[in-house]
C-alpha cells in the first residue's frame, strides 16, 4: 500500500500540468454539481418554511362553554401529529383579522368572527392525507361550526415537493455520472501514458491488482481535491448570489464534508472503472 501512495504521489510529480488539468476539470463538474446542491437545498428550505405554515383551523359555534373547549384543547394537544395547539378567542381573531387586513379594518366589527381552535402538525404529518384525516377527528366535536386547512393548497405544495425531490434525485445522477465519465477520461490518459511502463511491470510478473493501485489512488485524491476546490468555488458563487441577487444558504458542515467525500468516492469509482476497461489494452 505504501509502495501505491507513493506511485501515485508521483504520478502527480510526473505530469503535474495533467494533474491539475484532471483536478480542474473534475473540480467543474463536481461545482455544477455543488450548485444544483444550493439549489435543491434552499428550494428544500423554503418548502420547509412554508410548510411549517400548514395548519388546521376549528371554527367554534357561538355559545360554547369553556369547559368543552379546554377539553377539546386537551384531546387535540394529544394527538400524535399535533405540535401545538392554542384557542384564539374572538376578541383575538378580531386584533389579528384587522392587523393583517388593515385597510379592511372597518369592516370588522365586535363579535363578528368566530372563536377557533388552531392546530399545527409536527413534520412528517403535513401530506393532504394526513391533514384531512387528522381533520375529520376534529369535525366530531359537537361544538365545531367549520373547519379549514387550505385542502387544495396543501396538495399543491405536497405535490411541488415530490417534484422537487424527483428532480434533484434525477439531476443529481446525472451530474454524478457525467463527473464519473469526466473523471474516468482524466484517468484513462494517464494509463495510456504510462502504458510502456505497465507493460514492463507485467512483464516482471506485477498483478492487475498491483497495476490499478496506484491508478485508484490517483483517482481517490483527484477526486478529493477536486471536491474541496469545487466547494471554495461553490462559496465563492454563494457569496456573489447573497451580494447581487437574493440570501441564500450554504452546505452545513458535515454537508461540506459529505461532498468532499461524494468527490472522492466518485474520483475512486471513475478510475476502477476506467483502469478496469482500458487496461487489458495495454
Amino acid at each position: 500500500m505504501r509502495l501505491a501512495v507513493r506511485e501515485a504521489l508521483l504520478a502527480f510529480r510526473r505530469a503535474p500540468m495533467l494533474s491539475a488539468l484532471s483536478i480542474t476539470t473534475i473540480a467543474f463538474s463536481l461545482f455544477a454539481f455543488g450548485l444544483f446542491g444550493l439549489v435543491a437545498l434552499n428550494i428544500r428550505n423554503a418548502l420547509r418554511t412554508v410548510e411549517d405554515r400548514v395548519e388546521i383551523r376549528a371554527f367554534i359555534a357561538d355559545g360554547t362553554g369553556s369547559e368543552a373547549t379546554a377539553a377539546a384543547l386537551g384531546d387535540i394537544g394529544a394527538f400524535p401529529e399535533a405540535a401545538s395547539v392554542r384557542l384564539v378567542s374572538q376578541a383575538q381573531a378580531l386584533d389579528r383579522a384587522r392587523l393583517e387586513l388593515g385597510e379592511f379594518s372597518d369592516v370588522f366589527e365586535e363579535g363578528i368572527l368566530p372563536a377557533s381552535i388552531e392546530l399545527r402538525l409536527k413534520p412528517g404529518f403535513r401530506d393532504p392525507a394526513t391533514v384531512r384525516a387528522v381533520a375529520k377527528r376534529i369535525e366530531v366535536y359537537d361544538f365545531v361550526d367549520d373547519i379549514r386547512f387550505g385542502e387544495e393548497w396543501v396538495e399543491k405544495l405536497h405535490r411541488l415537493r415530490n417534484i422537487a425531490t424527483l428532480a434533484g434525485v434525477a439531476l443529481g445522477l446525472t451530474f454524478a455520472t457525467v463527473a464519473i465519465i469526466i473523471i474516468g477520461s482524466t484517468i484513462r490518459m494517464a494509463v495510456m501514458a504510462r502504458s510502456r511502463e505497465i507493460s514492463i511491470m507485467r512483464l516482471v510478473g506485477a498483478t492487475n491488482g498491483f497495476i490499478r493501485a496506484p491508478f485508484l489512488i490517483e483517482g481517490f485524491l483527484k477526486g478529493t481535491l477536486g471536491g474541496v476546490l469545487a466547494l471554495v468555488l461553490a462559496w465563492v458563487a454563494l457569496g456573489i448570489i447573497n451580494r447581487f441577487v437574493v440570501q441564500a444558504a450554504f452546505f452545513d458542515p458535515w454537508m461540506g464534508a459529505v461532498g468532499v467525500l461524494a468527490g472522492a468516492c466518485i474520483g475512486l469509482a471513475g478510475s476502477a472503472l476506467s483502469v478496469g476497461r482500458h487496461l487489458q489494452k495495454v
